[in-house]
């Protein structure tokens, strides 16, 4: 099965609220990505900018040309327990 993101929002320091195609929606802390390296990866070392994520092609995406892949970052969140129901929440 095919998952994309479908709703992102940022709750400031570093962390997102993710809608996943699948019904699922959970909140992950990024602020790992501090330590990465690389000319896309390192604006997102400024909060504001991080702030700017945006979902292109059913990715988390940054102006920078950085990207998350949807799957991945599913299967990590659900691997977490981070993930619950979206009609859950509402």
């Amino acid at each position: 099965m095919m998952i994309e993101v479908i709703g992102v929002r940022s709750l400031g320091d570093y962390k997102l609220e993710i809608e996943f195609s699948d019904a699922t929606i959970g909140t992950r802390d990024f602020a790992f990505i501090r330590e990465k390296t690389g000319p896309m990866a390192e604006p997102l070392k400024d909060p504001v900018f991080f702030a700017r994520v945006f979902i292109e092609k059913g990715a988390l995406t940054w102006p920078s040309g950085y990207d998350w892949d949807p799957l991945a970052l599913h299967d990590e969140m659900k691997a977490a327990g981070l993930l619950g129901r979206a009609d859950a929440a509402e």
